[in-house]
């Protein structure tokens, strides 16, 4: 499998991405995920919306909880032409308590765990923990990337008020 050439660490040491590099102006790749409730949900499935694609490790850590609800809290300002989905490689069951304990309603949350297929064609997949990196992608209504962010220390938050500007320009 391809590396991503993006250096990323968790608490200053190195880990390895796998898939390929996503890079503003490239065609962003489908994938299916499952949603809290095991429905598969594709990226095509918001044809002619911007997308914002926040990426985490783990809804049961405290950065990717509080970058959850940011997003959420950031969507219900956005226009209905953006959707904010939160990927990772969660169990859906983790995810879908997390919304429901979080009143999460702006943001939907959705699970890699199965196939890693998300991690493998965006380049987040952390070989040595098979969880997904930190970061944000936005996607425009063309299905063509504009906005991309990993976050090279994952026990770091993400830019928030780049992907939003990028968001908000694109309706």
């Amino acid at each position: 499998m391809q590396t991503n050439s993006v250096p990323v660490t968790f608490k200053g040491n190195a880990l390895t991405h796998l898939g390929a590099e996503t890079k503003v102006g490239q065609k962003a790749p489908d994938f299916t995920l499952l949603n809290n409730k095991l429905q598969p949900v594709k990226l095509s499935d918001f044809a002619g919306k911007v997308k914002i694609i926040s990426v985490f490790p783990s809804i049961d850590t405290g950065i990717c909880a509080a970058q959850t609800r940011r997003f959420n809290q950031e969507a219900a300002n956005l226009s209905e032409d953006v959707v904010v989905l939160s990927v990772s490689a969660d169990l859906p069951f983790a995810l879908g308590r997390f919304c429901g304990a979080e009143g999460i309603e702006r943001n939907l949350t959705l699970s890699d765990h199965l196939e890693m297929e998300f991690g493998q064609k965006y380049g987040f997949w952390i070989q040595e923990m098979r969880l997904l990196s930190r970061g944000v992608v936005v996607v425009d209504r063309d299905d063509v990337v504009r906005y991309v962010e990993y976050v090279t220390e994952i026990a770091s938050e993400p830019q928030f008020e780049a992907p939003l500007a990028v968001a908000r320009e694109l309706v």
